[in-house]
């Protein structure tokens, strides 16, 4: 029996590079242009199979990252954001088709950019940098959840609410890999049961699986050698092309 692979070079072209950004992501280098990933796939082909094919890629990444992570993990916030972020699943399978692609990227770009305009000019200026509060969370996990089941673009609502928490660089890192290791393998059952999981589509990850580890090291060094400052201002950055991109996908 013989496995075919996508062999379209095109393919090639973006799935390289979104792999190798979603591991830097994962490593904590740049959070928020993981959720760039599944867009970049997107120019070649429909976004269920893009999602599809790197489902096995992001569980890899989750793999490597929670074992040299796992340790440094914040439990309690944890405890709180995980029930959301898989509810989250729960209604992004439910849903699944009643939204087109375009229409979850424009809101979740809209939503990211107004979250950042808030959050670095309007709160300064206002005096209101407190952190965010717990049913914030809640919602934001929520949606976290959802729209990483639809296009594993989850990043830039949780990160709306993780990063004014200003954790440690390697505690925020660590946290959000065992958060996303959870929310992905929650996706695996749906995924197969909507029929985006085949063999064609399987065989191509596993060629793209060699680049995982690569992007995931390079993201953990990186983080680990940045000062705090610097870190969140690359993730601030890091959202902001994110929503960008997502808003732009949505209204073009």
């Amino acid at each position: 029996m013989t496995i075919e692979l996508i062999t379209d070079p095109w393919f090639y072209a973006a799935a390289v590079p979104a792999v190798l950004i979603m591991g830097l992501s994962k490593g904590g280098f740049g959070s928020g242009f993981g959720a760039l990933a599944t867009p970049l796939m997107a120019l070649t082909m429909p976004v269920p199979q893009a999602a599809a094919i790197l489902l096995p890629v992001l569980l890899a990444i989750d793999a490597i990252g929670i074992r040299r992570l796992w340790h440094e993990r914040d439990p309690a916030l944890l405890r709180f954001l995980l029930p959301a972020g898989l509810a989250g699943i729960a209604v992004g399978a439910a849903t699944f088709g009643a939204l087109s692609g375009k229409t979850v990227a424009g809101l979740l770009g809209a939503i990211t950019l107004a979250f950042l305009a808030h959050r670095l000019l309007l709160a300064p200026w206002l005096g209101t940098s407190a952190k965010p509060r717990r049913p914030l969370g809640v919602a934001l996990a929520v949606a976290s959840g959802f729209t990483s089941f639809v296009a594993h673009a989850g990043g830039p609502p949780i990160s709306a609410y993780v990063l004014p928490l200003k954790l440690p660089p390697m505690r925020l890192t660590a946290t959000m890999a065992v958060f996303f290791a959870a929310v992905n393998l929650a996706k695996v059952l749906p995924y197969a049961w909507l029929g985006l999981i085949d063999v064609r589509n399987m065989a191509t990850s596993a060629a793209l699986l060699p680049l995982a580890p690569i992007g995931v090291v390079l993201g953990i060094r990186l983080a680990q050698r940045l000062d705090p400052t610097w870190f969140y201002r690359i993730a601030y950055t890091g959202m902001g092309l994110t929503g960008l991109k997502l808003l732009w996908d949505g209204l073009a």
